[in-house]
């Protein structure tokens, strides 16, 4: 009898100490999403692969200022810069596939695919014309800084 009584006693004990410890551990805060550019794409899978430069604009349909900043990605659109908007229920794979998981991301790449400047959310037309011009003639933006 005096076994059960010791192995009882034994049992809150342990019970006891592992409560106390539970409690003093920190109880770390949730893994926070990072929202990104792509570094690299393949230009293959857009249109527009024989032009020098491509501005690709990951959007959604149901985004305000996704509209916007397509709008105003369109304007640079010319034989040296193609420009394409990547809306996600008309393409779900590439937004797969360059780990898009926000809206709206504008990308400017090179012929091989580098993304020399982007945005993650709305901007102005006169930061992204300025990103444009910045990265096919370096030294021409008043702020070269952008997009980067």
């Amino acid at each position: 009898m005096s076994q059960v009584v010791i192995a009882g006693a034994v049992l809150v004990v342990a019970l006891s100490v592992g409560a106390v410890l539970r409690r003093r551990q920190g109880v770390s805060a949730p893994t926070q999403p990072t929202f990104g550019a792509p570094a690299q794409v393949d230009r293959a899978d857009f249109v527009g692969v024989e032009a020098p430069w491509l501005v690709a604009v990951f959007s959604s349909a149901s985004c305000t200022s996704c509209a916007d900043v397509v709008r105003k990605a369109r304007v640079l659109m010319c034989d040296q810069v193609a420009v394409v908007d990547v809306e996600h229920s008309a393409s779900p794979a590439l937004h797969r596939k360059y780990h898009v998981d926000a809206v709206p991301i504008a990308i400017v790449a090179d012929h091989a695919g580098v993304v020399r400047a982007s945005f993650v959310g709305p901007m102005s037309a006169t930061d992204l014309w300025a990103a444009v011009a910045e990265v096919r003639h370096p030294g021409s933006s008043p702020e070269p800084h952008l997009g980067q």
